[in-house]
């Protein structure tokens, strides 16, 4: 199976993160998204929505990073990443889904300002979108670390895919300046996922600053 990526991506990083729990073989391709790679016909005929991750596994092309994840899992005899129960699958699909619609896209307004602006060259970080990020990331933080009170895991008390999905979006937490200060549940449960093998093992080395 062959994996179009970025490493720099949080959702690429979700799915290196459940390949690597899982021991699934992927080969890797770079798409090199500050150079426009992504928008490229080669890539459009991947995905049409011009993004990264795309799983190519033998001519059967998915995109969407959760649906990925997903997809791995389901190869995979014996994985305790997503239950097969119905009441704990719904809640791991929960979180997942609450991610995506919630957490990822707060995250994500802080990481384009504070660390691909820079990484780019494209300017500073808009105050405003800067303030709006951070007020979307307290709301949605705060919320989750209301949940982990208590908890080891986020769901079902083991590591799963919710686990994977979350973190990934904090990958960039320093130099995306995520404001993590308030939320000690969430720094303590990210410290946990930190400490997995298939974090460290995906690791992506940060680039330097654009210069001018």
């Amino acid at each position: 199976m062959k994996l179009y990526f970025h490493p720099m991506s949080g959702n690429s990083r979700r799915v290196l993160l459940v390949a690597a729990h899982l021991d699934v073989p992927l080969e890797r391709v770079m798409v090199d998204l500050p150079k426009g790679e992504q928008r490229a016909t080669s890539h459009l005929d991947r995905n049409p929505n011009g993004l990264v991750p795309v799983l190519d596994d033998d001519g059967f092309l998915l995109w969407e990073s959760r649906a990925i994840m997903q997809y791995l899992v389901e190869l995979t005899p014996g994985q305790t990443l997503l239950p097969t129960e119905a009441r704990g699958r719904a809640d791991v699909s929960r979180w997942l889904f609450w991610c995506s619609a919630h957490m990822a896209p707060a995250c994500t307004i802080l990481v384009q300002e504070n660390f691909v602006k820079a990484m780019t060259g494209r300017g500073p970080p808009d105050p405003a979108e800067v303030s709006r990020g951070e007020a979307l990331f307290s709301k949605y933080a705060r919320l989750l670390d209301e949940h982990l009170g208590g908890r080891t895991w986020v769901s079902q008390e083991r590591l799963t895919l919710a686990d994977f999905s979350l973190a990934a979006g904090f990958a960039l937490a320093g130099p995306a300046r995520l404001p993590l200060g308030d939320f000690p549940n969430v720094r303590t449960w990210l410290g946990r996922v930190q400490e997995l093998d298939a974090w460290k093992r995906t690791a992506p080395t940060l680039p330097p600053p654009a210069r001018g």
